[in-house]
This record gives structure tokens, C-alpha cells and sequence, in this order.
């Protein structure tokens, strides 16, 4: 069998994932059809971007995780687009997101490789070379506990409970 994995886990990050309406409708004891046209009216609204995938990050070589703060300089923050930098710093298939906040800081960047090696590698080749950045810190995750709404257990976990 041919070996797709890296294309469905690319895709699965783009959103290329659908809810799955009979699961929810018995969770929620909810006829299917319900589920469905709340479903669409949340996506017609807007308040539902897209589905995509919660992996375990470990097992798709994307184990290590850190926060990067990013001060801008007076001249970039000045003219009122830390956007701009924000835009591409997003490009870079490392990054995960990327905020704008307030505070000493005007970027936080969540970045996800494979070791601290790749990390350093992206830390010297997007992060260093970044015009108009004034500094930044690094936050290591040592262990991730809930994303994106979803508590991650191991297994000793799910036998205690």
C-alpha cells in the first residue's frame, strides 16, 4: 500500500476534515438531521472557519514546541503594522500561529519541529534574519496537557480514571 501519510497529515492541518454527525447527534442525543443544519448555519455564519485534525505531535515528528515572544522595533510597531511582520512569519510551515498582543511584547509565535535541532535551524534562518524585529525570548513546552479545546491523556491517565 503506497505510503500517503506526510500528504494526509498536511491536508488534515488545512482543515481537509468533516464532523462526524452521527457521533455527535448520540452524544448529544440529537437527531442526525439537527446536527446537520446547525452544522451548515454555524458555517454560513462564519463562526466555524474550518475542521481539522488534533494530532499527537510526537508521533508526526513535530514533538517539540515553543512560544517565541517578539519585541518589534519603534520604527516597524510605529507605523502601526505588526501585521505585516505577523503575515510572514506565518508563511513558514513551523509556525503553528501567530498573535499579536499587548504587553512588553507585540508578537507571540507558537513554532512546532521536530527536535531542538530543527528549532535552532528556524531560530537562524526566519527568526534571525526578521527586519524590524527589536528582540525575542524562547519558551520551551515541556508537555502539552489540552490544544485547541482538547485535554490530551496518556495512557496512565486513562487507567486512573
Amino acid at each position: 500500500m503506497k505510503n500517503i501519510r506526510p500528504e494526509l497529515i498536511r491536508l488534515f492541518k488545512q482543515g481537509y476534515c468533516t464532523p462526524q454527525i452521527s457521533k455527535i447527534a448520540k452524544t448529544i442525543d440529537e437527531p442526525s438531521t439537527t446536527i446537520h443544519y446547525n452544522i451548515k448555519k454555524l458555517e454560513k455564519e462564519g463562526a466555524i472557519k474550518t475542521y481539522k485534525a488534533v494530532f499527537d505531535y510526537k508521533k508526526i515528528d513535530e514533538g517539540f514546541c515553543a512560544y517565541v515572544l517578539i519585541a518589534l522595533s519603534a520604527d516597524e510597531y510605529g507605523y502601526g503594522n505588526p501585521e505585516r511582520i505577523a503575515a510572514e512569519l506565518a508563511r513558514n510551515r513551523e509556525v503553528e500561529s501567530v498573535d499579536v498582543i499587548s504587553g512588553d511584547w507585540e508578537l507571540i509565535v507558537k513554532i512546532r519541529t521536530k527536535d531542538q535541532d530543527e528549532y535552532y535551524e528556524f531560530l537562524r534562518r526566519v527568526i534571525s534574519g526578521q527586519k524590524g524585529l527589536q528582540k525575542s525570548t524562547s519558551m520551551i513546552s515541556l508537555k502539552q496537557i489540552k490544544t485547541e479545546f482538547v485535554t490530551l491523556q496518556n495512557k496512565t491517565q486513562k487507567q486512573q480514571d
